[in-house]
Protein backbone atom coordinates (compact mmCIF):
# COMPACT_ATOMS: atom_id res chain seq x y z
CA UNK A 1 0.00 0.00 0.00
CA UNK A 2 2.54 2.54 0.36
CA UNK A 3 4.74 2.05 -2.19
CA UNK A 4 1.50 2.11 -4.44
CA UNK A 5 0.73 5.58 -2.73
CA UNK A 6 4.29 6.76 -3.36
CA UNK A 7 4.35 5.76 -7.09
CA UNK A 8 0.66 7.96 -7.34
CA UNK A 9 2.12 11.35 -5.55
CA UNK A 10 4.86 12.03 -7.70
CA UNK A 11 8.00 9.71 -6.87
CA UNK A 12 10.14 9.52 -9.67
CA UNK A 13 13.09 7.72 -10.92
CA UNK A 14 16.39 9.48 -11.66
CA UNK A 15 16.87 11.62 -14.79
CA UNK A 16 19.05 10.26 -17.37
CA UNK A 17 19.52 13.81 -18.74
CA UNK A 18 20.68 17.71 -17.39
CA UNK A 19 20.67 20.27 -18.78
CA UNK A 20 24.03 22.17 -19.35
CA UNK A 21 24.79 25.63 -16.94
CA UNK A 22 24.24 28.71 -17.95
CA UNK A 23 26.90 31.48 -17.31
CA UNK A 24 24.77 33.71 -14.94
CA UNK A 25 26.02 32.94 -11.41
CA UNK A 26 25.95 34.29 -8.31
CA UNK A 27 28.50 36.87 -7.29
CA UNK A 28 30.30 37.09 -3.73
CA UNK A 29 30.18 35.84 -1.29
CA UNK A 30 32.10 38.78 0.20
CA UNK A 31 34.03 39.53 3.44
CA UNK A 32 31.24 42.47 3.70
CA UNK A 33 28.09 43.53 1.93
CA UNK A 34 26.39 46.90 2.47
CA UNK A 35 23.02 47.00 0.87
CA UNK A 36 22.01 50.75 0.52
CA UNK A 37 18.81 52.62 1.52
CA UNK A 38 16.55 49.82 1.16
CA UNK A 39 12.58 49.71 2.71
CA UNK A 40 12.71 46.93 5.14
CA UNK A 41 9.76 44.97 4.93
CA UNK A 42 10.78 42.10 7.22
CA UNK A 43 9.70 38.48 8.18
CA UNK A 44 8.25 39.31 11.58
CA UNK A 45 5.33 41.09 11.19
CA UNK A 46 6.55 44.47 11.98
CA UNK A 47 5.35 47.80 9.36
CA UNK A 48 8.08 48.71 6.39
CA UNK A 49 10.59 51.07 7.52
CA UNK A 50 13.47 52.77 5.33
CA UNK A 51 16.16 54.02 4.49
CA UNK A 52 17.91 51.29 6.01
CA UNK A 53 21.36 49.88 5.44
CA UNK A 54 22.06 46.83 6.02
CA UNK A 55 25.66 44.91 6.70
CA UNK A 56 26.50 41.22 6.25
CA UNK A 57 29.98 40.22 6.76
CA UNK A 58 30.58 36.49 5.63
CA UNK A 59 27.23 36.05 5.70
CA UNK A 60 26.02 37.12 9.07
CA UNK A 61 23.67 39.99 9.34
CA UNK A 62 25.55 42.62 11.46
CA UNK A 63 23.74 45.51 11.45
CA UNK A 64 20.84 46.77 10.60
CA UNK A 65 20.98 51.03 10.50
CA UNK A 66 17.95 53.05 10.06
CA UNK A 67 19.96 55.80 7.83
CA UNK A 68 17.71 58.60 7.28
CA UNK A 69 14.08 59.80 7.19
CA UNK A 70 11.01 59.25 4.50
CA UNK A 71 11.63 62.13 1.62
CA UNK A 72 14.73 63.66 3.42
CA UNK A 73 18.30 63.28 2.03
CA UNK A 74 20.62 61.01 4.01
CA UNK A 75 23.50 62.56 5.74
CA UNK A 76 26.23 60.16 3.90
CA UNK A 77 28.83 60.38 6.58
CA UNK A 78 26.28 58.68 9.01
CA UNK A 79 26.23 55.63 7.46
CA UNK A 80 27.63 51.77 7.57
CA UNK A 81 31.62 52.17 6.46
CA UNK A 82 32.54 49.97 3.80
CA UNK A 83 35.47 48.09 4.25
CA UNK A 84 38.29 46.77 2.08
CA UNK A 85 37.40 44.12 -0.28
CA UNK A 86 33.81 44.78 0.59
CA UNK A 87 30.84 45.15 -1.53
CA UNK A 88 27.99 47.75 -2.20
CA UNK A 89 24.85 47.42 -3.25
CA UNK A 90 22.86 50.29 -3.92
CA UNK A 91 19.16 49.65 -3.55
CA UNK A 92 17.99 53.43 -3.07
CA UNK A 93 14.31 53.01 -3.21
CA UNK A 94 13.63 49.50 -3.29
CA UNK A 95 12.32 47.38 -1.04
CA UNK A 96 13.75 43.99 0.79
CA UNK A 97 12.20 41.15 2.51
CA UNK A 98 13.62 38.07 4.12
CA UNK A 99 14.28 34.80 1.82
CA UNK A 100 10.98 33.18 0.52
CA UNK A 101 10.77 29.63 1.84
CA UNK A 102 8.47 26.92 -0.61
CA UNK A 103 7.36 24.91 1.99
CA UNK A 104 6.22 22.24 -0.81
CA UNK A 105 8.71 22.28 -3.75
CA UNK A 106 9.50 19.16 -5.91
CA UNK A 107 12.79 19.04 -7.50
CA UNK A 108 11.21 18.69 -11.03
CA UNK A 109 10.02 15.22 -12.39
CA UNK A 110 10.99 12.98 -15.24
CA UNK A 111 7.67 12.65 -16.80
CA UNK A 112 7.49 16.11 -16.82
CA UNK A 113 10.47 17.09 -18.52
CA UNK A 114 12.30 19.35 -16.05
CA UNK A 115 15.40 18.82 -14.74
CA UNK A 116 16.82 20.87 -11.70
CA UNK A 117 18.50 23.55 -13.39
CA UNK A 118 15.33 24.35 -14.75
CA UNK A 119 13.53 24.90 -11.54
CA UNK A 120 15.93 25.64 -9.34
CA UNK A 121 16.49 29.47 -11.56
CA UNK A 122 12.80 29.73 -12.29
CA UNK A 123 12.65 29.63 -8.06
CA UNK A 124 15.49 31.97 -7.79
CA UNK A 125 14.40 34.36 -9.98
CA UNK A 126 11.69 34.64 -7.69
CA UNK A 127 12.70 35.27 -4.82
CA UNK A 128 13.27 31.40 -3.12
CA UNK A 129 16.32 30.87 -1.11
CA UNK A 130 15.03 27.78 1.06
CA UNK A 131 12.80 24.94 -0.82
CA UNK A 132 11.65 21.81 1.49
CA UNK A 133 11.06 18.78 -0.78
CA UNK A 134 8.35 16.38 0.37
CA UNK A 135 9.74 13.68 -1.30
CA UNK A 136 11.15 13.52 -5.24
CA UNK A 137 13.17 11.34 -7.41
CA UNK A 138 15.22 10.09 -5.22
CA UNK A 139 17.02 10.39 -1.72
CA UNK A 140 20.33 10.17 -2.70
CA UNK A 141 19.62 12.98 -5.80
CA UNK A 142 18.05 15.55 -3.62
CA UNK A 143 21.03 14.98 -0.76
CA UNK A 144 23.36 15.25 -3.95
CA UNK A 145 21.99 18.57 -4.88
CA UNK A 146 21.38 19.64 -1.97
CA UNK A 147 25.18 19.18 -0.56
CA UNK A 148 26.04 21.37 -4.19
CA UNK A 149 23.72 24.35 -2.69
CA UNK A 150 25.58 24.09 0.24
CA UNK A 151 28.95 24.38 -1.26
CA UNK A 152 27.23 27.23 -4.14
CA UNK A 153 28.38 24.77 -6.72
CA UNK A 154 25.25 25.17 -8.30
CA UNK A 155 22.63 28.45 -8.34
CA UNK A 156 19.92 26.70 -5.96
CA UNK A 157 18.28 27.59 -3.22
CA UNK A 158 19.16 25.88 0.37
CA UNK A 159 17.07 22.70 0.27
CA UNK A 160 15.72 20.50 3.01
CA UNK A 161 15.04 17.07 2.05
CA UNK A 162 12.03 14.93 3.34
CA UNK A 163 12.14 11.44 2.40
CA UNK A 164 9.11 9.24 1.09
CA UNK A 165 8.32 7.31 3.61
CA UNK A 166 8.92 3.03 2.27
CA UNK A 167 10.95 5.16 -0.34
CA UNK A 168 14.25 3.85 -1.44
CA UNK A 169 17.01 3.36 -3.81
CA UNK A 170 20.09 1.32 -5.15
CA UNK A 171 21.89 3.04 -2.26
CA UNK A 172 19.26 3.66 0.35
CA UNK A 173 17.63 0.15 1.29
CA UNK A 174 17.77 -0.75 4.79
CA UNK A 175 14.78 -2.97 4.38
CA UNK A 176 16.27 -5.01 1.29
CA UNK A 177 13.35 -4.32 -0.73
CA UNK A 178 10.74 -5.51 1.93
CA UNK A 179 7.63 -3.70 2.25
CA UNK A 180 6.99 -1.78 5.99
CA UNK A 181 4.30 -3.90 7.15
CA UNK A 182 5.25 -3.86 10.89
CA UNK A 183 5.88 -1.46 13.09
CA UNK A 184 9.52 -2.53 14.16
CA UNK A 185 10.03 -2.23 10.11
CA UNK A 186 9.12 1.46 10.30
CA UNK A 187 10.63 2.08 12.75
CA UNK A 188 13.84 0.69 11.65
CA UNK A 189 13.78 2.87 8.25
CA UNK A 190 12.94 5.93 9.96
CA UNK A 191 16.00 5.62 11.84
CA UNK A 192 18.28 4.17 8.31
CA UNK A 193 16.27 7.45 6.92
CA UNK A 194 17.66 9.64 9.49
CA UNK A 195 21.20 8.05 9.20
CA UNK A 196 21.26 8.57 5.77
CA UNK A 197 20.95 12.21 6.32
CA UNK A 198 17.75 13.19 5.27
CA UNK A 199 15.55 16.25 7.08
CA UNK A 200 12.30 14.57 7.85
CA UNK A 201 9.88 12.26 6.38
CA UNK A 202 7.29 12.83 4.02
CA UNK A 203 3.94 10.61 4.71
CA UNK A 204 1.19 9.50 2.64
CA UNK A 205 -0.67 7.05 4.73
CA UNK A 206 0.05 3.81 5.91
CA UNK A 207 -1.80 1.30 8.52
CA UNK A 208 -1.86 3.07 12.11
CA UNK A 209 -0.13 0.97 13.92
CA UNK A 210 2.44 1.50 11.82
CA UNK A 211 2.05 5.17 11.53
CA UNK A 212 2.51 5.45 15.25
CA UNK A 213 5.28 3.61 15.07
CA UNK A 214 6.98 5.75 12.43
CA UNK A 215 6.23 9.02 14.08
CA UNK A 216 7.07 8.15 17.88
CA UNK A 217 10.79 7.35 15.95
CA UNK A 218 10.77 10.54 14.15
CA UNK A 219 10.45 12.37 16.71
CA UNK A 220 12.40 10.56 18.84
CA UNK A 221 15.35 11.41 16.51
CA UNK A 222 15.09 15.40 16.58
CA UNK A 223 13.28 15.35 12.72
CA UNK A 224 10.52 16.82 11.24
CA UNK A 225 7.54 15.68 9.37
CA UNK A 226 4.40 16.59 6.94
CA UNK A 227 1.99 14.48 5.53
CA UNK A 228 -0.60 13.86 2.19
CA UNK A 229 -3.11 12.38 3.81
CA UNK A 230 -3.70 10.15 0.77
CA UNK A 231 -7.10 8.88 0.37
CA UNK A 232 -6.34 4.93 0.00
CA UNK A 233 -5.76 5.64 4.20
CA UNK A 234 -7.21 8.05 5.47
CA UNK A 235 -10.76 6.93 6.50
CA UNK A 236 -8.68 5.56 9.62
CA UNK A 237 -5.54 8.30 9.51
CA UNK A 238 -6.82 11.90 9.14
CA UNK A 239 -5.04 14.65 10.37
CA UNK A 240 -5.81 14.74 13.97
CA UNK A 241 -4.11 11.57 14.45
CA UNK A 242 -1.02 12.45 12.49
CA UNK A 243 -1.03 15.67 15.22
CA UNK A 244 -1.70 13.45 18.34
CA UNK A 245 1.36 11.11 16.69
CA UNK A 246 3.86 13.76 17.02
CA UNK A 247 3.55 14.82 13.12
CA UNK A 248 5.00 18.52 12.84
CA UNK A 249 2.94 19.74 9.62
CA UNK A 250 0.61 18.27 6.90
CA UNK A 251 0.22 19.37 2.92
CA UNK A 252 -2.67 20.34 1.32
CA UNK A 253 -6.16 20.03 3.13
CA UNK A 254 -6.73 15.97 2.48
CA UNK A 255 -7.47 14.44 6.00
CA UNK A 256 -8.64 18.15 7.28
CA UNK A 257 -12.40 18.18 6.35
CA UNK A 258 -12.31 14.32 7.07
CA UNK A 259 -11.12 14.85 11.04
CA UNK A 260 -14.47 17.55 10.91
CA UNK A 261 -16.75 15.30 10.01
CA UNK A 262 -19.56 14.57 12.52
CA UNK A 263 -22.48 12.87 10.52
CA UNK A 264 -20.44 10.17 8.67
CA UNK A 265 -16.83 8.80 8.60
CA UNK A 266 -15.93 8.84 5.12
CA UNK A 267 -16.06 10.13 1.97
CA UNK A 268 -19.35 10.58 0.35
CA UNK A 269 -17.85 8.76 -2.86
CA UNK A 270 -20.34 7.87 -5.77
CA UNK A 271 -20.65 4.32 -5.89
CA UNK A 272 -19.33 4.16 -9.15
CA UNK A 273 -15.88 5.97 -8.16
CA UNK A 274 -12.89 4.99 -9.13
CA UNK A 275 -9.38 6.14 -7.41
CA UNK A 276 -7.20 5.71 -10.44
CA UNK A 277 -9.11 8.06 -12.48
CA UNK A 278 -8.12 11.07 -11.87
CA UNK A 279 -11.59 13.40 -12.65
CA UNK A 280 -13.32 11.30 -10.81
CA UNK A 281 -10.84 12.06 -7.73
CA UNK A 282 -10.23 15.19 -8.49
CA UNK A 283 -13.93 16.24 -8.80
CA UNK A 284 -15.43 14.37 -5.74
CA UNK A 285 -12.52 16.17 -3.62
CA UNK A 286 -14.08 19.00 -5.00
CA UNK A 287 -17.37 18.09 -3.07
CA UNK A 288 -15.17 17.20 0.16
CA UNK A 289 -15.37 20.36 2.57
CA UNK A 290 -19.50 20.62 2.22
CA UNK A 291 -19.38 17.37 3.99
CA UNK A 292 -17.29 18.73 6.83
CA UNK A 293 -18.57 20.70 9.85
CA UNK A 294 -19.79 24.13 9.46
CA UNK A 295 -17.59 26.99 10.55
CA UNK A 296 -17.15 28.07 14.35
CA UNK A 297 -19.86 24.93 15.00
CA UNK A 298 -18.71 22.93 18.03
CA UNK A 299 -16.52 20.40 16.11
CA UNK A 300 -14.95 22.93 13.50
CA UNK A 301 -13.57 24.76 16.65
CA UNK A 302 -12.85 21.52 18.64
CA UNK A 303 -10.46 20.78 15.77
CA UNK A 304 -8.99 23.74 15.51
CA UNK A 305 -8.14 24.10 19.30
CA UNK A 306 -6.88 20.70 19.36
CA UNK A 307 -4.56 21.02 15.79
CA UNK A 308 -3.66 25.00 17.27
CA UNK A 309 -2.62 23.38 21.10
CA UNK A 310 -0.42 20.38 18.95
CA UNK A 311 1.50 23.29 17.41
CA UNK A 312 0.41 22.00 13.92
CA UNK A 313 1.52 23.52 10.81
CA UNK A 314 -0.62 23.79 7.92
CA UNK A 315 0.82 24.78 4.19
CA UNK A 316 -2.15 24.48 2.34
CA UNK A 317 -1.15 24.91 -1.14
CA UNK A 318 -3.88 27.02 -2.10
CA UNK A 319 -2.44 27.56 -5.72
CA UNK A 320 -1.89 23.68 -6.83
CA UNK A 321 -6.03 23.11 -6.84
CA UNK A 322 -6.78 26.60 -8.42
CA UNK A 323 -7.43 25.45 -11.91
CA UNK A 324 -10.18 23.01 -10.38
CA UNK A 325 -12.35 26.69 -9.58
CA UNK A 326 -10.97 28.55 -12.48
CA UNK A 327 -9.09 26.12 -15.71
CA UNK A 328 -9.12 28.89 -18.09
CA UNK A 329 -7.26 31.27 -16.11
CA UNK A 330 -4.25 28.63 -15.39
CA UNK A 331 -4.10 27.44 -18.70
CA UNK A 332 -4.15 30.98 -19.84
CA UNK A 333 -1.46 32.48 -17.70
CA UNK A 334 1.15 34.57 -19.61
CA UNK A 335 4.23 33.23 -18.63
CA UNK A 336 3.29 29.90 -20.45
CA UNK A 337 4.55 30.84 -23.49
CA UNK A 338 8.36 31.67 -22.38
CA UNK A 339 8.70 29.84 -19.58
CA UNK A 340 7.58 26.60 -19.66
CA UNK A 341 8.85 23.51 -21.19
CA UNK A 342 7.05 21.73 -24.12
CA UNK A 343 7.33 18.97 -22.12
CA UNK A 344 5.75 19.89 -19.56
CA UNK A 345 3.26 21.88 -21.32
CA UNK A 346 2.58 18.42 -22.91
CA UNK A 347 2.27 16.59 -19.46
CA UNK A 348 -0.64 19.18 -18.25
CA UNK A 349 -2.84 18.45 -21.15
CA UNK A 350 -6.27 16.32 -20.60
CA UNK A 351 -4.67 12.80 -19.87
CA UNK A 352 -5.75 9.50 -18.24
CA UNK A 353 -2.00 8.62 -17.47
CA UNK A 354 -0.55 12.09 -16.17
CA UNK A 355 -1.05 12.45 -12.82
CA UNK A 356 -3.36 15.74 -12.47
CA UNK A 357 -4.31 16.01 -15.92
CA UNK A 358 -7.50 15.46 -15.17
CA UNK A 359 -9.72 17.64 -17.46
CA UNK A 360 -11.39 14.41 -19.05
CA UNK A 361 -14.92 16.79 -19.46
CA UNK A 362 -14.10 19.61 -16.27
CA UNK A 363 -16.78 22.38 -16.77
CA UNK A 364 -18.66 24.79 -15.33
CA UNK A 365 -20.12 22.34 -12.38
CA UNK A 366 -16.89 21.18 -11.27
CA UNK A 367 -15.89 24.40 -11.14
CA UNK A 368 -18.20 25.78 -9.03
CA UNK A 369 -18.42 23.29 -6.98
CA UNK A 370 -14.57 24.23 -6.04
CA UNK A 371 -15.32 27.79 -5.63
CA UNK A 372 -17.21 26.55 -2.41
CA UNK A 373 -14.67 24.05 -1.62
CA UNK A 374 -12.43 27.10 -1.90
CA UNK A 375 -14.38 29.54 0.43
CA UNK A 376 -14.85 26.46 3.25
CA UNK A 377 -11.14 25.96 3.04
CA UNK A 378 -10.19 29.66 3.20
CA UNK A 379 -12.45 30.25 5.96
CA UNK A 380 -10.46 27.56 8.28
CA UNK A 381 -7.12 28.55 7.17
CA UNK A 382 -7.76 32.38 7.44
CA UNK A 383 -9.07 31.74 11.44
CA UNK A 384 -6.41 29.33 11.93
CA UNK A 385 -4.06 32.01 11.83
CA UNK A 386 -6.18 34.52 13.29
CA UNK A 387 -6.11 31.93 16.52
CA UNK A 388 -2.12 31.66 16.51
CA UNK A 389 -1.89 28.64 14.00
CA UNK A 390 1.03 28.56 11.76
CA UNK A 391 0.47 28.88 8.14
CA UNK A 392 3.33 28.49 5.45
CA UNK A 393 3.38 28.78 2.21
CA UNK A 394 3.43 25.88 0.01
CA UNK A 395 3.49 25.65 -4.15
CA UNK A 396 3.63 22.10 -5.62
CA UNK A 397 4.17 23.41 -9.00
CA UNK A 398 4.85 21.27 -11.95
CA UNK A 399 1.46 20.00 -12.05
CA UNK A 400 -1.97 21.28 -12.88
CA UNK A 401 -0.55 24.34 -15.40
CA UNK A 402 1.70 25.61 -12.10
CA UNK A 403 4.74 26.91 -13.23
CA UNK A 404 7.55 26.50 -10.81
CA UNK A 405 8.65 30.25 -9.16
CA UNK A 406 5.49 31.48 -10.41
CA UNK A 407 3.16 29.66 -8.46
CA UNK A 408 4.56 31.48 -6.04
CA UNK A 409 3.00 34.89 -5.76
CA UNK A 410 0.08 33.56 -6.89
CA UNK A 411 0.13 31.22 -3.69
CA UNK A 412 0.53 34.90 -1.87
CA UNK A 413 -2.21 36.53 -3.74
CA UNK A 414 -4.68 33.50 -2.48
CA UNK A 415 -3.55 34.26 0.94
CA UNK A 416 -4.31 37.23 0.62
CA UNK A 417 -7.79 36.37 -0.25
CA UNK A 418 -8.20 33.50 2.19
CA UNK A 419 -8.22 37.15 4.53
CA UNK A 420 -4.64 37.17 5.10
CA UNK A 421 -3.23 40.93 5.84
CA UNK A 422 -0.37 41.82 3.39
CA UNK A 423 1.99 41.86 6.17
CA UNK A 424 0.60 37.97 7.22
CA UNK A 425 0.73 37.04 4.22
CA UNK A 426 4.76 37.81 3.59
CA UNK A 427 5.66 36.38 7.27
CA UNK A 428 3.62 33.16 5.85
CA UNK A 429 6.10 32.87 3.60
CA UNK A 430 9.15 33.68 5.31
CA UNK A 431 9.44 33.61 9.40
CA UNK A 432 6.49 30.75 9.65
CA UNK A 433 8.39 28.63 6.95
CA UNK A 434 11.33 28.68 8.84
CA UNK A 435 9.61 28.53 12.42
CA UNK A 436 7.87 25.09 10.94
CA UNK A 437 11.47 23.99 9.55
CA UNK A 438 13.20 24.69 12.62
CA UNK A 439 15.53 27.14 11.09
CA UNK A 440 13.88 30.63 12.47
CA UNK A 441 17.05 31.10 14.54
CA UNK A 442 18.62 31.42 10.93
CA UNK A 443 16.48 32.78 8.53
CA UNK A 444 13.19 34.20 8.39
CA UNK A 445 13.23 37.25 9.20
CA UNK A 446 16.31 40.27 8.77
CA UNK A 447 17.78 40.30 12.28
CA UNK A 448 21.47 40.80 13.10
CA UNK A 449 22.90 37.14 13.26
CA UNK A 450 20.87 35.93 10.64
CA UNK A 451 21.94 34.70 7.86
CA UNK A 452 22.02 36.82 4.42
CA UNK A 453 18.82 35.64 2.67
CA UNK A 454 17.37 38.72 0.80
CA UNK A 455 14.62 39.32 -1.90
CA UNK A 456 14.79 42.83 -3.63
CA UNK A 457 12.30 44.55 -5.77
CA UNK A 458 11.58 47.75 -7.04
CA UNK A 459 8.08 47.94 -6.26
CA UNK A 460 6.36 47.78 -3.04
CA UNK A 461 4.80 44.36 -2.74
CA UNK A 462 2.59 45.23 -0.10
CA UNK A 463 0.77 47.68 -1.85
CA UNK A 464 0.36 44.60 -5.12
CA UNK A 465 1.67 41.12 -4.41
CA UNK A 466 1.78 41.09 -8.43
CA UNK A 467 4.94 43.02 -8.73
CA UNK A 468 6.68 39.49 -7.64
CA UNK A 469 5.86 37.61 -10.56
CA UNK A 470 9.06 37.35 -12.84
CA UNK A 471 6.67 38.73 -15.63
CA UNK A 472 5.75 41.82 -13.12
CA UNK A 473 2.55 44.45 -12.62
CA UNK A 474 0.92 46.30 -15.90
CA UNK A 475 0.91 49.49 -14.94
CA UNK A 476 -0.08 53.04 -16.41
CA UNK A 477 2.31 55.87 -16.42
CA UNK A 478 1.50 59.39 -16.18
CA UNK A 479 2.34 59.88 -19.56
CA UNK A 480 -0.52 57.07 -20.51
CA UNK A 481 2.03 54.89 -21.34
CA UNK A 482 1.24 50.94 -20.46
CA UNK A 483 4.79 49.60 -18.60
CA UNK A 484 5.94 46.43 -16.56
CA UNK A 485 7.09 47.39 -13.42
CA UNK A 486 8.28 44.87 -10.69
CA UNK A 487 9.37 41.30 -10.68
CA UNK A 488 12.14 40.65 -8.83
CA UNK A 489 15.77 42.59 -9.28
CA UNK A 490 17.97 40.54 -6.61
CA UNK A 491 17.92 37.40 -4.82
CA UNK A 492 20.79 36.90 -2.08
CA UNK A 493 20.98 33.75 -0.50
CA UNK A 494 23.45 32.97 2.07
CA UNK A 495 25.09 36.63 1.16
CA UNK A 496 25.53 35.96 -3.11
CA UNK A 497 23.74 38.21 -5.07
CA UNK A 498 21.94 37.17 -7.78
CA UNK A 499 20.35 38.94 -10.84
CA UNK A 500 16.98 37.29 -10.82
CA UNK A 501 16.20 38.61 -14.51
CA UNK A 502 19.32 37.28 -15.62
CA UNK A 503 18.10 34.00 -13.96
CA UNK A 504 14.88 34.20 -15.71
CA UNK A 505 16.57 34.82 -19.27
CA UNK A 506 18.17 31.77 -18.87
CA UNK A 507 15.44 29.65 -18.09
CA UNK A 508 13.69 31.56 -21.89
CA UNK A 509 16.37 30.35 -23.40
CA UNK A 510 16.36 26.82 -21.97
CA UNK A 511 12.57 26.85 -23.44
CA UNK A 512 13.46 28.74 -26.51
CA UNK A 513 16.25 25.79 -27.22
CA UNK A 514 13.61 22.93 -26.50
CA UNK A 515 10.97 24.53 -28.80
CA UNK A 516 13.76 24.90 -31.85
CA UNK A 517 14.42 21.46 -31.88
CA UNK A 518 11.15 20.30 -32.82
CA UNK A 519 10.08 23.97 -34.28
CA UNK A 520 7.19 23.52 -31.02
CA UNK A 521 4.54 26.08 -30.97
CA UNK A 522 2.28 26.53 -27.53
CA UNK A 523 -1.34 25.66 -28.26
CA UNK A 524 -4.48 25.32 -26.24
CA UNK A 525 -5.47 21.74 -25.44
CA UNK A 526 -8.13 20.29 -28.51
CA UNK A 527 -6.62 22.89 -31.13
CA UNK A 528 -4.53 21.31 -34.18
CA UNK A 529 -1.24 23.25 -35.47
Amino acid sequence: MIFRILSLCFIFSIATYSYSQSETSGEGPFNQLIIRGVTLINGDGSPPRGPIDIVVENNIIKQIKVVGYDGVPIDNTKRPKLKAGGKELDANGMYLLPGFIDMHGHIGGVSQGADWNYVFKLWMAHGITTVREPSGRSIDWTLDLKKKSERHEIVAPRIFAYTGFGQTTSSFNPLNDAPISTPEMARQWVRANAKNGADGIKFFGAEPEIMKAALDENKKLGLKSTAHHAQLSVARWNVLHSARAGMTSMEHWYGLPEALFNDRTVQNYPLDYNYQNEQHRFEEAGKLWQQAAKPNSEHWNTVMNELLELDYTLDPTFNIYEASRDLQRARRAEWHEDYTLPSLWKFYEPSKISHGSYWHYWGTEQEVQWKNNFKLWMTFINEYKNRGGRVTVGTDSGFIYQLYGFSYPRELELLREAGFHPLEVIRAATLNGAEALGWDDKIGSVQIGKLADFVIVEENPLVNLKVLYGTGAIKLTEDNEVVRVGGVKYTIKDGIIYDAKKLLADVKQMVDNEKAKTNWKLTQPGIKN
